[in-house]
């Protein structure tokens, strides 16, 4: 069997556009930059495209995605002049990732000013990660954290299950005397790993670890889709799919299931992924 990683893609700040990357380093907490800044709303929560569709027009930079890049971040979307944003210094204050609480610090009102501008939404605040957070002991280890992810380090989607799926939304959409339109893009469902190569359609339910070029992670658990899957993230519509496709066939403790969740095992010495790796996974 021979498996490659195809696709590579980090998320600087949470729920805005996606960053396709030729290589990334791997930390306890997932890919570097990843997932580090997060909006929140006056409470704390983090604030994503599943409430704003417009966080989807807003591109993060930062040295990883940008080499060269001199800023730890910077911001730009149609309209606005790009921001350069320095990490915070200050008190930590407690913010929630859907409830699950940890640790940021808040950025300096320029940069809160500028994303209210840029999404048209009061009340937010952009926060930069202090302190992360355990996992779920269900899955996790002592010692597993994560920055401002959903749930875990990092996802990792099969392209070859995304072909079934394509299958499976073009089956709906005949019976339902619809136009099939255009393959869903690997891009709604936001996965930091693409694999491809010689594999069975949703074999990854099954692995218990996969090694990417010289780093090994532990799969831990599929990922259950939200509604967000279902937002186009270039023209912000929304629509029904994949939701109520992947809930004919891939639904399970009421959830709808695509993709995996890894932790990274990499401890004090960060490894490196890139596209073209070899994929070696153990059941």
């Amino acid at each position: 069997m021979t498996a490659r990683l195809t696709g590579l893609a980090v998320h600087p700040v949470k729920s805005t556009a996606i960053r396709p990357m030729a290589r990334a380093v791997v930390e306890p907490w997932g890919l570097a930059d990843d997932r580090r800044w997060m909006v929140v709303d006056p409470s704390g929560e983090c604030l994503t495209a599943r409430e704003e569709r417009r966080l989807f027009t807003v591109t993060a930079s930062t040295p990883s995605t940008d080499p060269g890049q001199e800023a730890a971040l910077r911001l730009s979307a149609p309209g606005l002049d790009p921001l350069d944003v320095a990490v915070p210094q200050g008190d930590p204050v407690q913010v929630t990732v859907h409830g699950r609480p940890l640790e940021g610090v808040v950025v300096a009102e320029g940069a809160t000013a500028w994303l209210r501008d840029a999404v048209g939404h009061d009340d937010l605040r952009l926060v930069h990660v202090h302190r992360a957070r355990a996992l779920n002991p269900e899955y996790g280890r002592p010692g597993d954290a994560t920055a401002f992810a959903d749930a875990y380090p990092v996802t990792l989607a099969s392209a070859v299950s995304l072909r079934r799926l394509h299958d499976w939304l073009a089956e709906t959409a005949l019976e339902r005397g619809d136009d099939p339109g255009d393959p869903l893009p690997m891009t709604r469902f936001r996965p930091n790993l693409v694999v491809d190569g010689d594999l069975e359609p949703f074999e990854e339910d099954g692995w218990s670890v996969v090694t990417v070029g010289d780093v090994r992670f532990r799969v831990v658990k599929g990922v259950d889709r939200c509604v967000m899957t279902t937002v186009d993230p270039v023209s912000l519509d929304r629509g029904h799919e994949p939701i109520r496709t992947l809930a004919r066939h891939r639904k399970r403790d009421g959830a709808t299931w695509f993709a995996m969740q890894l932790v990274p095992e990499v401890g004090d010495v960060r490894g490196v992924v890139a596209v073209g790796d070899e994929v070696t996974p153990e059941r």
